[in-house]
């Protein structure tokens, strides 16, 4: 077993290179196995994603493979979860085993190569369980309550958030993400472009919904269709989860 606690994980970084710094108060939020939090409420963000010493777990769907299938068929689904998501858990584990030896044998000439193995691997288990828990079969119309108040005041309205941020992630230069985030230091709603999971980051961010541009994430059925998917991609988007995330993050955090 690897000599870190979960306060030594969080030193390390993983989670706030991959541009997901949550702060020390935030305890609260919703995750892919959970039932809906209140504002406020008392789920961990991420549940079932990490263990008791902070090491990754891959969480389990709250749904079938098939059940968002007017967007992604079943056999993408099935193989991003199991085997795509998978591969960034193992990632995350090894690193930390081998941050871990390396500290135990005071041997540092690898931290270079292996801190950016935990930025990749960290932020692509972090963001697979994010994609995971914000769709599902109930998606698509808009958001209500104060995260529509919040998209009018950042954005104008929720149609010119939809037209940005399908924009923004139908353009990602290579693989990545886009992203919906909410700025700790600036109290309002931006959308992220990332490479990879952890190029371009933008720091003091919570990520409130993301969307996996990765060919793995749309290929099969979309090829090279890449704006196609993500149009598809917003009629699964469940907003009442994503709405749990904001009102539990901005009660935490202000």
């Amino acid at each position: 077993m690897p000599d870190f606690t979960r306060r030594e994980m969080m030193r390390t970084g993983a989670l706030a290179a991959a541009g997901l710094a949550l702060g020390a108060g935030l305890a609260k939020g919703v995750a892919a196995q959970d039932s809906m939090p209140t504002a406020g409420g008392g789920v961990d963000l991420f549940a079932g994603a990490f263990d008791d010493e902070g090491r990754g777990v891959l969480p389990s769907l709250r749904y079938g493979f098939d059940a968002v299938d007017r967007a992604i068929d079943a056999q993408t689904m099935e193989i991003h979860h199991d085997r795509h998501h998978q591969g960034y858990v193992n990632g995350f584990n090894s690193t930390l085993d081998a941050l871990a030896a390396a500290r135990e044998s005071n041997d540092f000439a690898s931290i270079e190569h292996l801190s950016k193995k935990l930025t990749f691997h960290g932020g692509g288990h972090v963001l697979h369980s994010l994609l995971w828990d914000t769709i599902g079969p109930d998606g698509g119309g808009a958001p209500s309550g104060a995260l529509a108040e919040a998209i009018a005041r950042d954005f104008g309205s929720f149609e010119t958030f939809s037209a940005q941020f399908t924009q923004a992630a139908g353009s990602v230069e290579g693989s990545g993400w886009g992203l919906l985030v909410y700025h700790l230091g600036a109290k309002r709603l931006l959308i992220q472009q990332v490479q990879n999971q952890n190029l371009l980051s933008m720091h003091a961010t919570v990520p409130l919904l993301g969307v996996d541009v990765w060919e793995h994430a749309y290929y099969l059925r979309y090829q090279n269709r890449r704006g196609d998917y993500v149009r598809a991609f917003m009629d699964i988007v469940e907003w009442p989860r994503v709405a749990a995330r904001y009102d539990a993050v901005t009660t935490a955090l202000g």
